[in-house]
């Protein structure tokens, strides 16, 4: 039996490599046509029953305990991607005591004929020299005395040579749908398929005819040419358009620089350069920014401070100081003199009593002008703990900040801040340096 295996395999290449000399190398199809095959099979019906059985030892079956037969196919291609094929196959063997569950007299003469229509399924067309195909179908035969039907579902590889000569090897697993005659099996096979489609020839165009009276050879025949020895566009009647804006150069005035009809082909003046074109500029001569649509900055209070940069937009004042007026320095000297007249009771953030005159002479000042905003900062010497001095600074900050708000000052108008022992002004080694740093500082804006 192995003799005549490997003499059929021999035959097969032989078959394969003779037809690959003689066909055309120029013809491939990426759909088949009419293909005939033979094929040699091989039955293994005791690895899926091992599988089965034994859940301990898995043993694939030795070839020579297979069921060797023959068979052949006829293949045509139903689309790029999708093959029907129809395989007829022959066997003799042991066939009822290795895949019939019947008792039958081993002296016998077992055999197999066996129908099995399939589709084949490849990922890309039939053109290419290798391609993998899924295949599925439904295949039955007669079994010495019974009929069994099975269905195949398994793999394959393609071999093509131009589409004339293919190497065909598959495996599948047959789920037998006759199990009193059929037990589970999985069937291997390897075989050549010829083509005998009538191969069609390639085609090849004629060259268009020559294009006559076109001396700029733009495709616009000189009679509809109006420029017949400057090469232009179809669109154009014949004539150029170098800046590609729709406008004949002979008419653009502008031939290098894309444009508007409306101007002659010329873009969209800007007058003032500023970048935003005069149709939708609303400062055409005057420099500007888009955000302002073509217009400068604008300057509310007119004192030459522009919104963008002005703290105070309508109000007056110089740049020195942010487009803000400048505060009166009699203003500033009272803030300050009331500052160093703001007293607490010892190691506490309660305001004496003599600090209220003080405080109210800044309640004026900040009624008077309703701009005036006041920082107030908390300072303490050095003695106590770091933690203690900076509480006790925000506390007294915040004394000051509380008693201006309690004389109708608005909340918002009023910043309080502690610094502890942080920003001393005197060496706190000493009585006086200590007294020093013992302060509270407002500080007087507007902005």
């Amino acid at each position: 039996m192995k003799q005549k295996i490997t003499l059929l395999l021999s035959f097969i290449v032989l078959v394969a490599c003779a037809s690959a000399q003689m066909m055309n190398p120029k013809y491939s199809s990426s759909k088949k046509g009419n293909v005939f095959g033979i094929h040699i099979n091989a039955l293994d019906v005791f690895t899926p029953e091992t599988f089965k059985n034994n859940k301990n030892v898995k043993i694939l079956t030795d070839l020579r305990k297979m069921d060797i037969g023959m068979s052949i196919s006829y293949w045509k291609g139903l689309t790029n991607t999708i093959d029907f094929s129809t395989r007829a196959g022959f066997s003799m063997d042991d066939f009822s005591s290795s895949v019939s569950n019947r008792t039958t007299n081993v002296n016998e003469n077992q055999y197999a004929v066996e129908l099995e229509p399939s589709f084949n399924i490849r990922p890309y067309g039939d053109n290419h020299l290798i391609a993998p195909f899924l295949t599925i179908g439904i295949g039955g035969g007669r079994y010495s005395q019974d009929y069994g039907a099975y269905v195949p579902a398994g793999l394959g590889i393609q071999v093509n040579f131009h589409s004339s000569t293919y190497i065909l090897i598959q495996t599948q697993y047959r789920y037998a749908l006759t199990r009193d005659v059929l037990k589970d099996a999985i069937g291997y096979s390897v075989g050549v398929a010829q083509n005998f489609s009538r191969s069609k020839p390639v085609v090849i165009a004629p060259p268009p005819p020559p294009i006559v009276l076109d001396r700029d050879g733009d495709g616009v025949l000189d009679a509809d040419d109006k420029c017949p020895d400057v090469p232009g566009l179809a669109s154009l009647q014949g004539c150029p358009d170098r800046d590609g804006d729709g406008i004949p150069d002979a008419e653009d005035k502008c031939p290098d620089v894309a444009g508007v009809a409306k101007y002659q082909g010329c873009p969209i003046p800007d007058t003032d350069g500023d970048g935003i074109n005069d149709e939708v500029d609303k400062c055409p001569t005057v420099k500007g920014l888009a955000r302002y649509q073509g217009c400068p900055i604008p300057d509310t209070d007119g004192d030459g401070v522009n919104d963008e940069e002005d703290k105070c937009p309508t109000r007056v004042g110089p740049a020195s100081n942010q487009g803000c007026p400048v505060i009166a320095k009699e203003v500033i000297e009272k803030i300050n003199f009331a500052a160093k007249n703001v007293f607490f009771a010892t190691g506490s953030f309660k305001l004496l009593p003599k600090s209220f005159k003080s405080l109210d002479e800044v309640v004026k000042l900040m009624k008077d002008d309703e701009t005036l905003m006041i920082d107030i900062d908390g300072h303490t010497d050095a003695q106590g703990s770091d933690e203690s001095n900076q509480v006790l600074s925000d506390n007294r900050a915040g004394a000051v900040k509380n008693y201006l708000v309690g004389k109708g000052i608005s909340e918002s108008r009023l910043k309080s801040a502690g610094y502890g022992e942080t920003k001393p002004v005197a060496d706190n080694k000493t009585a006086a340096g200590r007294a020093k740093n013992r302060r509270t500082e407002m500080t007087v804006r507007n902005f």
